[in-house]
């Protein structure tokens, strides 16, 4: 005849079943995210470096958050980029990021000013444009990164000058997401007297081939490649290739490209803001209202250089570059 359970024994069965129950219940992805970008993989290095900070503080996707991606929006007009962030916070979205250009944050205002957006105003000036009041205090429903790439052009420039001393002509490839860019390289050109040939691109996919063609590019040219979700993400390899067939020095705004086969980079690195993004998210989520917290801009760039690639190209970096950068690949 078996034993009856004694009331302390069913009093502890049914705490231990309320404490599953509990940490069942916070462990559901009851907190959504809305991840936006203009272009990128989701198996991309830098969204891996998002989600592990997301976890160092407390956040893990399909645990206690849920996190939603739109990594091509440059695919979308404006109107169906804004309806495919709508329909997110129907879906309850407590966060919005917009990552990228400025359409990406355009459309997350036109789509909610109560859900709290973290922006990584990566090709425009927000405070300029007038979506926050101040770094400090950004007021309304947005807070994030601002990385301004116009103050960093005239100083690229003058160092593919000197890593490519007999260079010919800056051949500037941009379109309308980095015409800020193009102006400030374009005015910096002037100052150093170095010609330049301005290759506007409008029209996905880019023609690379026929712009350079139809300009004349050819040897002791030098490629300066602005930076926006084509160029940067969805173009990253065809273009490290594209120098390299037409034997073309080459400078970038991000390693990644560097990494992919071109000769140089100098900029922000891109881990650093995907980790002040989640730093963002994680704070919003403890509670923190985003008129309250303070823009930040990057604070670490880094220069690289692609020795595999100057070798290919018969070049000889001066050591003055070599000294200067953060990281040569070999």
């Amino acid at each position: 005849m078996s034993a009856r359970p004694t009331r302390r024994a069913v009093l502890l069965a049914g705490a231990a079943m309320a404490i599953a129950s509990r940490a069942a219940a916070e462990e559901a992805p009851t907190r959504r995210i809305f991840f936006i970008a203009g272009a990128g993989a989701r198996s991309g290095p830098n969204i891996a470096t998002f989600e592990d900070e997301l976890r160092q503080l407390g956040y893990s996707d399909g645990r206690n958050i849920a996190i939603d991606y739109l990594l091509r929006s440059v695919d979308l007009t404006p109107e169906a980029l804004t309806e495919a962030i709508t329909a997110q916070i129907a879906r309850g979205a407590q966060v919005i990021i917009a990552y990228g250009p400025e359409r990406t944050l355009k459309a997350a205002v036109a789509a909610t000013r109560d859900v709290p957006i973290v922006m990584a105003a990566v090709d425009y000036d927000p405070l300029a444009k007038g979506y926050i009041t101040s770094l400090a205090r950004p007021g309304g429903n947005i807070t994030g990164v601002f990385f301004e790439q116009i103050e960093l052009a005239a100083k690229r420039l003058d160092l593919f000058k000197e890593a490519v001393p007999d260079l010919r002509r800056a051949v500037m490839l941009w379109d309308k997401v980095s015409a800020d860019q193009y102006e400030a390289v374009h005015e910096a050109a002037t100052t150093l007297d170095i010609p330049t040939v301005s290759l506007e691109f409008h029209v996905v996919p880019y023609d690379y081939e026929r712009a350079l063609a139809e300009a004349g590019v050819g040897p002791g040219d030098g490629l300066m490649v602005m930076t926006s979700p084509i160029f940067t993400v969805a173009d990253r390899e065809r273009l490290a290739a594209l120098a390299l067939h037409h034997r073309l020095p080459s400078m970038f705004v991000f390693r990644e490209s560097v990494e992919a086969g071109g000769l140089m980079s100098y900029g922000a690195t891109g881990s650093e803001m995907y980790r002040l993004v989640a730093r963002y998210v994680g704070r919003i989520l403890k509670g923190a209202k985003p008129a309250d917290l303070p823009v930040q801009q990057p604070t670490t760039f880094e220069l690289v250089v692609n020795l595999k690639t100057a070798t290919a190209l018969g070049l000889t970096i001066p050591l003055t570059i070599l000294g200067r950068a953060d990281e040569v690949i070999e």
